[in-house]
């Protein structure tokens, strides 16, 4: 005689939605890779180089070739996807990059429509349309655009600043105030910004995910203060107990600023002139929308940079600006990378040893 339970039907396991990564090299998609990972989710990483990333990632996660240039690469890596992250841009190239950004947009929004993909989530830059002067902005603004023209359901995050270990603004904050006593600073370290801690961007990033939502929607993300990037150098040398005097000046342009960077911190010069050339407008949160939507307060910006001293102090960093290939250049001379200003060569590779064998294997 069979017990009710026994004719039952097994429940299926509930369905776990692939989650796509584009940048998965790069600062924040590297980041944002191990917090889902975590968090017990099945990713796909969206690579031109999957043979370097595959070590990284973990058992839940894949690496797949894709170039963002290729449509008939997107179209079968993007196949099976629910949700895609679009965290890629040109920014390190030497020229074009506006209009590789553009291409790119346009085969990803299309390649995710054709495959079924039920929301993107963007991650572009803050700072008023009408002051979008920068090429930098406009192209942010531009692949927003693209990618909602392609019928995708899409979440698009405006941030500023990033304050974190490893990230381009904090590096190139830690290299002046840590090299220079008295800084000659162009007028642009006086425009307002509105910065946001890694682990808060994160938090917005992962959260986008499960928001209940119909349609696209832009939020605009950072802490609850409107600082200067001299305000943030000064802020940095108190908490490094650092006494260091900024003066700014009007005579500085962004291009002549880039080459000045160049010589006094270990940034690339193309990279930082585009950094600079958004810098020159305000970037601030001025629709505080997504205070409502979700249960994220970000930190001050004291607390975000002393999270990314700390961190950096300890392992340096989780991941790096110039880790992305598209900072980077095309190719690297060395196999370390410039990390303010000390020349890290950090290498590893995981692999699967049992306990047992550890000994053997760390002496053979």
């Amino acid at each position: 005689m069979h017990s009710a339970t026994d004719s039952e039907t097994p429940t299926p396991p509930p369905h776990r939605p692939l989650i796509l990564i584009t940048g998965a090299t790069g600062y924040v998609g590297g980041r944002l890779l191990a917090r889902l990972e975590q968090g017990g989710h099945r990713v796909r990483c969206l690579t031109r180089r999957p043979e370097e990333l595959q070590p990284q990632a973990g058992c839940d996660a894949e690496a797949v070739f894709a170039d963002m240039l290729d449509p008939a690469s997107l179209a079968e890596a993007m196949q099976g996807g629910d949700i895609a992250y679009y965290l890629v841009h040109s920014m390190g190239m030497a020229n074009r990059f506006e209009e590789h950004d553009r291409t790119a947009a346009h085969n990803f929004g299309a390649a995710a429509k054709a495959a079924g993909i039920r929301r993107i989530v963007y991650l572009g830059g803050l700072g008023r349309d009408e002051e979008a002067t920068s090429p930098h902005l406009r192209s942010r603004r531009e692949v927003g655009t693209l990618l909602r023209e392609s019928g995708v359901e899409v979440i698009e995050f405006r941030a500023s600043v990033v304050l974190g270990s490893g990230s381009l603004s904090f590096e190139m904050i830690r290299a002046l105030v840590e090299r220079l006593p008295v800084m000659i600073a162009p007028r642009w370290v006086a425009v307002k910004t509105q910065p946001i801690g890694i682990a808060d961007l994160l938090a917005y990033l992962v959260a986008a995910l499960d928001l209940p939502l119909a349609g696209h929607q832009v939020y605009e993300i950072g802490s609850a203060d409107q600082v200067s990037f001299g305000d943030l150098m000064r802020a940095y040398a108190r908490q490094r107990g650092l006494r260091r005097l900024v003066i700014s000046v009007p005579v500085l342009t962004p291009r002549l600023s880039s080459l000045w960077l160049a010589l006094v911190t270990p940034l690339y010069a193309r990279v930082g002139r585009k950094l600079i050339d958004s810098m020159t407008v305000p970037t601030v949160v001025g629709d505080t929308s997504a205070l409502q939507a979700f249960p994220i307060r970000p930190c001050r910006v004291d607390e975000a940079l002393a999270q990314a001293i700390a961190n950096e102090d300890q392992e340096y960093a989780a991941t790096h600006w110039s880790d992305a290939v598209s900072s980077s250049g095309e190719t690297r001379d060395w196999g370390g990378v410039r990390f303010g200003a000390r020349l890290v060569d950090s290498r590893s590779v995981t692999v699967g040893v049992p306990p047992a064998s550890r000994s053997h294997f760390l002496t053979s």
